[in-house]
């Protein structure tokens, strides 16, 4: 289901949001068609960040099908591919995701044969993470979707917003608590 924005008049914006596929509605259900009201959402950044997450991991989970792995599964390959040998904590700090939702993370990538993790022979409880051959060949055939994906939303934002938009992504994902 995606939205539009219709309206903005005094904080009071509503958006439309397009039917999806028939299903059995609820009785209590409003109409499809019917203007969604947000309230404090109407201009609230962190729900548009939302918004627009959602809809580019849509789009490259689409360009990317044929190999079923979502958007940040590919980032924490990018990252390993480029950081052989790092740790899972660096990689967490990197990625921006704790221990409880990397680590299910790199065992599937393990079970899919996309990661090797390997012990630091002076530290048990630390891992060395690389990428295995199938890893780097699925990192390399998802580049030509990624690039593709990147396109799209520099057609999006505009190229000439590209580096302060950014620039402004990026002051949000090191500045907030």
């Amino acid at each position: 289901m995606a939205a539009t924005e219709n309206g903005h008049e005094a904080g009071k914006s509503t958006m439309t949001v397009r039917k999806a596929p028939a299903r059995k509605a609820a009785k209590t259900a409003r109409p499809a068609e019917d203007p969604i009201r947000f309230g404090v959402l109407t201009d609230a950044i962190g729900f548009y960040l939302r918004l627009a997450q959602e809809a580019s991991f849509q789009s490259f989970m689409h360009r990317g099908r044929h190999l079923r792995l979502r958007p940040g599964r590919f980032a924490t390959l990018v990252i390993i591919g480029e950081n052989p040998g790092m740790s899972q904590t660096a990689l967490g700090r990197a990625a921006g995701r704790d221990k409880s939702s990397l680590t299910p993370a790199l065992d599937e990538l393990e079970r899919r044969g996309l990661i090797r993790r390997e012990r630091v022979p002076d530290n048990r409880r630390s891992y060395a993470l690389s990428l295995t051959p199938k890893g780097r060949k699925w990192l390399d055939e998802l580049m030509v979707p990624m690039r593709l994906h990147e396109r799209d939303l520099d057609a999006a934002v505009g190229s000439a917003n590209r580096a302060l938009f950014l620039r402004i992504l990026k002051q949000i994902a090191s500045s907030m608590p």
